[in-house]
């Protein structure tokens, strides 16, 4: 019983992790987006 529960909780922790990795990528991705329309409007 003990076992199932640290693997659930492991299991928990690490898609809450891999979560976070992707929202943060994502942010980097919109950012970029938005610097590249920015540079093109100033040329």
């Amino acid at each position: 019983m003990k076992g199932s529960l640290l693997l659930a909780a492991l299991l928990g922790a690490a898609l809450v992790l891999s979560g976070c990795a992707t929202v943060k990528g994502l942010g980097r991705d919109i950012e970029s987006v938005g610097q590249a329309g920015s540079d093109a409007i100033n040329r």
